[in-house]
């Protein structure tokens, strides 16, 4: 009891703190109707989220080197690709903990004033890089200090407590479970979430949910990186999860440094579209602009690790990625053409999707030597095989695979001197990623041939949750041409 006495009183004095903020820290809500807790996540249910850091300045360093004017020209252009909301990230070291500091508290302040300037609402992350978890009484103070101004400001629509809570740290559980009610009771039109990383996905979700029960949250935060082809599957395995509390996709995203441009933005395109099937609103895609180098603060693991520098749907530079002409159509319109997949080799190689299978057997070449329509094809030359598969093109598609739906795939194929197998096929992997099965087309003749088209109708079959489509050709002495590939 005199535990929750003392905390009380130190709810109290965050409270009385909070009448006391000059104006610019307090948006009143006499300049709009007050949310409610229903308003808020009917908002929440349909952002079209951004999560966000400037490309020069990484984590604790976008606080620690503050930059209105680049903040501004990044949420402007946020924006202007059909953003309504950004979700941003504060730490409890650099803010000043268990008060924050003033200078910190206007930094933020500034920030939400400049996302609202541009249309935006926000999405306000705490306590991340940070496991203070015995520090229950304190951690209340830090939160209220900071929620209380936006309590009843429209501006700030959802509250996530923690960025990747472990479920399997009791510690955590246990703060979580302290931390949900006491910001509940200042803030009841506040929705509250948690997320688990990505690795830990729709199990750690449940753990999460079933360690909650008496203290719940409003709703669920669900962080892919998975496979993009079997992203339908995922998160109807993260609704199932946790339901019947709602569900969105608060990060996902493919970093660019290995993979393609055009694979970023196809696999995006993947993940909204399945989105859009299982009934889920929101997807954020992780994270506006790449990061420069230093960007990162040294003393954090996310710096040595390069691929988290290059998630970005712009560069650097400024420049959008083939990305940005994903996410843009997906959240302003809900348009997700299977143009993204180049179908028909036009793009650069830079916006194209398509991915080398056992290259080492032959890869193909995009070339404008025998193009059936447009300017450019695929072509295989000399190829052999390994064991029993043969090289080849491969994508998936946008649409997500459900069992017993019906596919159809088509490719056209020509051969100059052609030996070997030149065939298309379909492949079926489970929600794991286990090969299930495969459909193969009829076949290239062998020698000198026209454009022919190869095809395959079949039925997804059981426990499927993903397809590769691969043009293949091996054991090949000559040359076969690709071009105006369909899958539908």
């Amino acid at each position: 009891m005199r535990k929750l006495r003392l905390r009380a009183i130190a709810v109290a004095g965050v409270l009385l703190l909070s009448t006391m903020l000059p104006a610019s820290l307090a948006h009143a809500a006499t300049t709009a109707a007050a949310p409610t807790l229903a308003t808020r996540m009917a908002a929440v249910q349909t952002a079209k989220t951004i999560n966000y850091y400037p490309s020069n300045a990484g984590w604790t360093n976008m606080w620690t080197s503050f930059d209105p004017v680049r903040i501004d020209t990044d949420l402007a252009k946020a924006a202007t690709l059909g953003a309504t909301t950004v979700r941003v990230i504060v730490f409890p070291q650099t803010f000043g903990y268990p008060t924050p500091t003033a200078a910190y508290t206007a930094k933020l302040s500034q920030f939400i004033g400049i996302a609202d300037t541009r249309g935006l609402t926000v999405k306000l992350t705490l306590f991340d890089w940070w496991n203070g978890y015995t520090d229950v009484d304190n951690s209340v103070i830090w939160a209220l200090s900071l929620l209380s101004p936006y309590v009843d400001d429209p501006r700030v629509i959802a509250v996530e407590l923690k960025n990747e809570i472990s479920p399997s740290d009791s510690a955590a559980i246990n703060w979580a479970r302290q931390l949900i009610p006491a910001i509940r009771a200042t803030a009841p039109a506040m929705p509250l979430t948690l997320t688990v990383d990505g690795v830990s996905g729709a199990a750690g979700m449940t753990s999460l949910k079933s360690q909650l029960g008496t203290t719940p949250l409003d709703y669920y935060d669900f962080h892919f990186y998975g496979a993009s082809e079997r992203s339908l599957a995922e998160i109807r395995r993260a609704q199932a999860a946790v339901a019947p509390d709602p569900v969105v996709v608060g990060e996902t995203g493919l970093s660019t440094l290995a993979a393609t441009e055009g694979e970023q933005g196809a696999y995006l395109a993947r993940v909204f579209r399945a989105a859009q099937e299982a009934g889920v609103g929101s997807v954020a895609p992780w994270i506006l602009n790449d990061f420069a180098s230093g960007a990162i603060p040294s003393n954090s693991t996310v710096s040595t690790q390069p691929a988290q520098y290059k998630y970005g749907l712009y560069r650097t530079d400024g420049t959008a990625k083939f990305s940005a002409s994903v996410v843009g159509p997906a959240w302003t319109t809900g348009s997700i053409p299977n143009s993204i997949l180049n179908l028909g080799f036009e793009a650069t190689a830079a916006n194209s999707p398509w991915r080398q299978y056992l290259p080492q057997a032959g890869s193909a070449l995009i070339t404008t030597d025998m193009p059936r329509t447009g300017t450019q094809s695929a072509r295989f030359y000399g190829t052999t095989r390994v064991g029993s598969n043969l090289p080849s093109l491969l994508t998936s598609p946008i649409t997500p695979v459900q069992p017993g739906a019906a596919w159809h795939a088509e490719a056209y194929a020509r051969g100059t001197a052609a030996t070997g197998i030149t065939e298309i096929a379909l492949s079926w992997f489970d929600i794991n990623g286990t090969w299930i099965s495969q459909n193969t087309s009829n076949r290239l003749p062998i020698g000198n041939t026209t454009w022919t088209k190869l095809f395959v109708d079949t039925v997804a079959p059981a426990g499927a949750a993903g397809v590769q489509l691969h043009l293949k050709c091996g054991d090949n002495t000559g040359t076969v041409w690709y071009d105006d590939v369909a899958l539908t």
